[in-house]
């Protein structure tokens, strides 16, 4: 009792004295935030010099104190309770403040280029299916989203631009659809308070989004130099992990999910090793070597004909086998000819929703993972594909797939009959008597037509290394 008399009459002088208060806090710490439930988190911030400073924490009354520095930054660890709220942090260096609607539960990264970036509103003449409807029922106390402003900077920085809002249909509106598709049916099927911060610029290539310890196996990457003018800073190395990532660094999240690839597709054939390096990178920095990372495959698009996309897809599918604790959605049944952002961003969202409740929740009776090509066995004039990942088989339409190549030892690919029995796949073509390699939907752009029985799509790949 005598504990809940002083945490009120804390929180009562922390409000009236709020306007008064010398602590500051990066907005990231704020009203209606969300923080990492069951854990070790860091808050810091900045106080007059050389202050004491307190922080209490509503759910379990506990007093964490530590003093500043010359400069008046603090920092403090402090354990967080399981999944609830609201609850209130009061910090004090003698002028209280209090953080109110707290809410413990899970806090997710979305991070990648304009396909993360693209809100449920949509861009212009580029719609979002179904968002409408979405965004008029999306009011939720149990969803709060932070989007990074968009920053640049060739050194660390240690703040953002931003804020928490509760879903409701303005703050949906403006929010990553992926994103926040994605948070949704976490939040429905696990009932807890889903935290979402969204750190997205279109356009950006996989190098901006590192810093140069991480491209230190990549010599041919230059890294940039200080200009006054940064005409391009989403194409250059370093520049947005230092302002729209760095920042977020010391604060405990569950995972990241990555929407990404479109402006790598001419370097594709080191996109496994740089995001290898990327997810290695921000695992350190976090602080969290387990850390999940779920990220898309790139949908296919009407690309140049010397952007070949289908190798960049090729480079994620190996990412996605040979990086520990990642996992891909593949998207290869919503591409659009016309536009490189498909309207269908709920599929987006919610593959990688189902990626994170199977893999990373231990969520049982589903999968998250499309069928992947495992081998191929040749007898005669016949190739018989074989896929992991497919207890119950692959399917398409009528039983046979439309987008198998195959070819001899010339290397002139041709199309194919594709013949679907169980988990096999059996091609062959009239035109290739004594066929070496196969490929599916190996080009920029075709609609998927191969799947797993769940309705998951399976990648474009090829059996070849030519």
């Amino acid at each position: 009792m005598k504990k809940t008399i002083f945490l009120g009459m804390f929180l009562l002088s922390g409000i009236t004295s709020a306007l008064k208060a010398e602590i500051q806090l990066p907005p990231f710490f704020a009203n209606d935030m969300v923080i990492q439930r069951e854990t070790t988190t860091k808050i810091w911030g900045k106080a007059e010099a050389q202050k004491k400073v307190n922080l209490v924490t509503s759910w379990n009354l506990k007093r964490y104190t530590t003093t500043s520095d010359v400069d008046g930054n603090w920092e403090l660890s402090i354990n967080t309770p399981k999944a609830g709220g609201p609850y209130t942090i009061v910090i004090s260096d003698g002028k209280p403040m209090t953080i109110n609607n707290v809410m413990s539960g899970d806090v997710w990264l979305c991070s990648g280029q304009s396909n993360m970036e693209m809100t449920m509103k949509g861009y212009t003449s580029q719609p979002v299916e179904g968002s409408t409807m979405d965004i008029i029922r999306s009011e939720n106390k149990k969803i709060r989203l932070f989007t990074v402003k968009k920053n640049h900077s060739l050194t660390p920085l240690n703040t953002v631009t931003g804020r928490w809002e509760e879903a409701m249909p303005v703050s949906v509106g403006n929010f990553s659809a992926t994103g926040y598709y994605f948070g949704r049916l976490l939040n429905e099927i696990l009932d807890i308070p889903i935290g979402l911060i969204n750190s997205s610029w279109g356009g950006s290539k996989i190098e901006s989004w590192m810093n140069s310890e991480m491209l230190t196996e990549f010599p041919g990457t230059a890294l940039p130099v200080e200009s006054e003018n940064v005409k391009s800073p989403n194409k250059l190395p370093l520049y947005l992990y230092q302002a729209m990532i760095h920042p977020l660094t010391g604060m405990a999240i569950r995972g990241v999910i990555w929407y990404q690839g479109e402006s790598n597709v001419n370097n594709a054939n080191e996109y496994a090793e740089l995001f290898g390096a990327m997810v290695n990178g921000w695992r350190k920095t976090w602080n969290q070597p387990d850390m999940p990372f779920f990220f898309c495959q790139i949908a296919p698009y009407r690309y140049r004909e010397d952007e070949q996309s289908a190798y960049l897809r090729e480079a994620q599918l190996k990412a996605s086998q040979t990086v520990e604790n990642t996992g891909m959605a593949v998207l290869m049944d919503i591409g659009e000819f016309p536009t490189i952002h498909p309207a269908k961003k709920r599929e987006a969202g919610e593959r990688l929703a189902l990626l994170a409740l199977a893999n990373h929740y231990n969520f049982a009776g589903i999968t998250g993972d499309s069928p992947v090509y495992k081998s191929i066995e040749i007898k005669d004039n016949t190739v018989t594909v074989h896929f992991d990942n497919a207890p119950r088989g692959v399917c398409s339409k009528d039983f046979v797939s439309h987008l198998f190549t195959i070819a001899g030892e010339d290397k002139v690919f041709y199309p194919a009959k594709a013949r679907i029995s169980g988990s096999r796949v059996i091609v062959s073509s009239e035109q290739v008597t004594n066929p070496v390699a196969v490929r599916y939907a190996f080009e920029n752009f075709v609609v998927g037509d191969l799947f797993g029985i769940d309705g998951l799509p399976v990648s474009s790949f090829r059996s070849d290394n030519w």
